[in-house]
């Protein structure tokens, strides 16, 4: 992805949000995720800006997660998620979608938050034209492979600083953005198996209730012998999958 002036040129019709700081996202995942929600991520193109505000995220943690890509310690795939927290995890799930993770807590623990859906509040015809089969707007981002979409994300964009100001990417939070602690519920992640995926021990997966860009939650496919699953902020689980689940939605739906 060619670098270019990032959000702060132009500015945006709803005004730019104020970035949050590293502090902010140094805190223990769960902390992080929720007050992820509501928030703004900005990604500023020479087509124009996509602003998405964030209503469904999962909690990823490092070393000692099972449904976490840095469950097995530091590899070249994820040594973006041991780095300072506010940097842009991203990886290919499956070999056919992109899903993005926003890197938290202190230096070096490799926790992450994966962006599963939002609301599109600025760039709708950008969007729309980058997600052509989406039959509504609350679809353009409803899902973690739709919302790389809307935002015009690929691998490209793995380890961008969120919060330099200098960077085409933005992510903060416009007076108002605090959301109702009442609102947020809780749950298993989805399409996780094995440890990964027990509600019970990991209810990580956090959304505002109501809002009808959350997708719906889907279960990971039967274990069964066969590809062994990775482990990870992707919802694809650390067991062994059946085959490859739907990107968002319930299984066999295709991305719309």
């Amino acid at each position: 992805m060619t670098e270019h002036p990032g959000p702060l040129a132009g500015g945006l019709p709803g005004g730019l949000p104020a970035p949050l700081t590293r502090a902010a996202l140094a805190r223990p995942v769960l902390d992080v995720a929720a007050d992820l929600l509501g928030c703004h991520v900005v990604h500023a193109t020479p087509d124009g800006a996509v602003v998405v505000r964030l209503t469904e995220v999962e909690a990823y943690a490092g070393p000692g997660d099972p449904g976490s890509h840095a469950a097995r310690g530091r590899t070249p795939r994820t040594a973006v998620m041991f780095g300072p927290p506010g940097h842009l995890y991203v990886y290919r799930s499956y070999g056919l979608h992109w899903c993005a993770n926003v890197v938290c807590g202190p230096d070096g623990t490799a926790s992450a938050v994966l962006l599963r859906g939002g609301e599109v509040v600025e760039g709708l015809a950008l969007a729309r034209a980058r997600r052509p089969t989406a039959r509504q707007d609350r679809d353009l981002a409803r899902g973690p492979a739709r919302l790389t979409v809307a935002l015009g994300l690929d691998g490209a964009s793995d380890g961008h600083d969120l919060l330099s100001g200098a960077s085409p990417w933005l992510l903060g939070r416009r007076r108002g953005d605090e959301v109702d602690p009442g609102r947020v519920r809780r749950g298993p992640r989805t399409g996780v198996s094995g440890e990964g995926g027990d509600g019970a021990r990991f209810p990580w997966r956090l959304h505002l209730e109501g809002e009808p860009s959350v997708s719906p939650y889907r279960r990971a496919a039967p274990r069964r012998s066969g590809r062994r699953g990775g482990t990870g902020g992707d919802g694809t689980g650390s067991g062994r999958l059946e085959r490859p689940p739907a990107p968002d939605g319930p299984p066999g739906r295709r991305l719309r």
